[in-house]
């Protein structure tokens, strides 16, 4: 009697590699992640413009100090005491870039801790 050999299994993981390649190349060629952009659009370009804090916003500088409306104020309960009584649920803040971390989470929970139900931090967004 001659035995029969088993062939050995072998998984097809070539194969596998293969299909999810391809499955990759599709999805790249024929989807996009965003609409493009309308090629005759021309946007707006803001370089030039003076970058100012809202009206309304305490400004925080790179040392500490606060600001409203282009006046230096001592505190945070100064400001408070300035706003009406509209404005004094939701405050903007405007750090400065150069500001620690530590001074504008120090400011914001004062703002909280005097009766803030939110706090906004004013950035700068830029579009490239």
């Amino acid at each position: 009697m001659i035995r029969v050999r088993k062939r050995p299994t072998r998984e097809p993981t070539i194969a596998l590699i293969n299909i999810v390649f391809l499955m990759l190349v599709f999805f790249m060629v024929a989807g996009t992640l965003a609409q493009p952009m309308d090629g005759d659009l021309s946007l707006v370009r803001t370089e030039d413009l003076e970058g100012r804090a809202p009206p309304d916003a305490l400004v925080v500088h790179d040392d500490g100090r606060l600001s409203y409306r282009g006046e230096d104020i001592d505190s945070v309960a100064s400001f408070f005491d300035r706003l009406d009584e509209a404005n004094r649920t939701e405050v903007r803040l405007v750090p400065d870039r150069d500001l620690s971390a530590e001074t504008l989470v120090a400011v914001a929970a004062e703002l909280r801790g005097s009766g803030a139900e939110r706090v906004f931090v004013v950035t700068e967004r830029g579009l490239e």
